[in-house]
């Protein structure tokens, strides 16, 4: 267990240790250090500065694994009522890539009840064998369940690398199987690679608030594990002549959490096109002015059939909803047409959306980040150019 202490009888009171800490956490009674555990951090400055060596950090290590037991990149096939998830074919795609640059399987763990039958899916996408676990348990997703259920398969197959949708249930479930499995675990990453000398994986995330790409390893422990923003990546292609294996495991109802009953899935109602899944996107930002002037964009997206997004200026003025915010504290979109109207493209919002086919870009400043990103740009008024453009569109689709 880690911990840090003061070697009464080397310790001269020279306070220099009370100096250099940043928490102010040593204090000094009768010329001895006194440390409160409750605000130390263990950043070993005291450590560094005593002259006496009268402070010492006790720190726990695991022993490193031996990481050439561990073979295949999986990924979890988050499904509800039978129906997989889209973010599960990009990360198959995915990890088709990773498997060949380290020269291994791609697996897909699946979980559920009645679900066999959609394996199939799963080896037409890209995997190359298919991880049923059928249960009563798992028909609904509880995080402890399905915890037990994957960590299982695990230790049983020792999978290389796992890979999660940075999900609802993605993100509970990957934190708790890291935890169980003492291994690391990169969230919201938004590129993955394989380090070709060493062997590893790499994965970039946006840190700093988007103002770095961070790329982070784990190079002792295994498996390495992320979760992938949904739409950073491309689908799998379906392929019907891929064949694969489907291998059922159990799960021993004996290890259900019956501590936590699934009682009921309410569904949010939802009146325009999901964010997510859309592939017309109509954007605004702090160009808008106010809530009144997004009616301006809705009506734009109602003749394109698209959804309504905006960036973080917008969502923090209150005009509109968290959930129509894109950007790295939002949505990460990919539509096949983004318009953004009176988004100046901050670093944020770039993120967000950038990768998206085709980019639409209506503001009045030229020196604005997003032209930068953009397709096409209007430099003018959105307040003119947007319900002229609806005014077009609307007349050409009566034709």
């Amino acid at each position: 267990m880690s911990g840090i202490k003061v070697i009464q009888d080397r310790c001269v009171g020279c306070n220099l240790c009370v100096k250099a800490c940043p928490v102010s956490a040593i204090t000094m009674v009768d010329r001895k250090a006194i440390i409160d555990l409750a605000k130390c951090t263990l950043c070993s400055a005291c450590v560094e500065i005593c002259k006496f060596n009268a402070i010492q950090i006790l720190r726990q290590t695991l022993a490193h694994v031996d990481t050439s037991e561990y073979k295949g990149v999986w990924v979890f096939a988050e499904q509800k009522d039978g129906v997989i998830a889209s973010v599960v074919f990009e990360l198959l795609n995915k990890a088709k890539e990773l498997a060949k640059d380290l020269n291994t399987y791609v697996g897909a763990v699946f979980l559920g009840q009645g679900i066999e039958k959609k394996a199939k899916e799963l080896i037409q996408r890209g995997a190359d064998k298919v991880y049923v676990v059928e249960s009563p348990a798992l028909k609904n997703y509880i995080a402890e369940n399905y915890t037990k259920a994957i960590v299982g398969l695990i230790k049983k197959h020792k999978p290389e690398v796992i890979l999660a949708g940075a999900t609802t249930t993605g993100r509970s479930l990957v934190s708790r199987i890291a935890v169980n499995l003492y291994t690391g675990l990169t969230a919201d990453c938004t590129g993955l690679d394989i380090d070709k000398e060493k062997k590893i994986l790499v994965q970039t995330r946006p840190a700093f608030g988007g103002n770095i790409m961070a790329q982070i390893i784990c190079p002792n422990y295994r498996p390495q594990m992320a979760t992938v923003r949904h739409k950073v990546m491309p689908e799998a292609e379906k392929d019907s002549s891929r064949s694969g294996e489907v291998i059922k495991e159990e799960f021993n109802i004996k290890e259900e959490d019956k501590r936590i009953k699934f009682l009921d899935f309410v569904q949010e109602a939802i009146s325009t096109v999901n964010l997510a899944e859309a592939d017309i996107i109509v954007s605004g930002g702090r160009g808008l002015q106010d809530s009144s002037n997004f009616k301006m964009l809705e009506e734009l997206a109602q003749v394109l059939g698209a959804a309504v997004g905006s960036s973080r200026a917008a969502v923090d003025a209150g005009w509109i909803p968290y959930s129509h915010q894109v950007g790295q504290t939002g949505r990460t979109v990919c539509p096949k047409l983004y318009i953004a109207c009176g988004i100046s493209g901050q670093v944020q919002h770039l993120v967000g959306m950038q990768s998206s086919k085709t980019i639409i870009v209506i503001n009045k400043d030229p020196d604005a980040p997003i032209f930068r990103v953009a397709d096409y740009g209007i430099i003018g008024d959105a307040f003119k150019i947007v319900p002229l453009l609806t005014k077009k569109l609307r007349e050409s689709l009566k034709c």
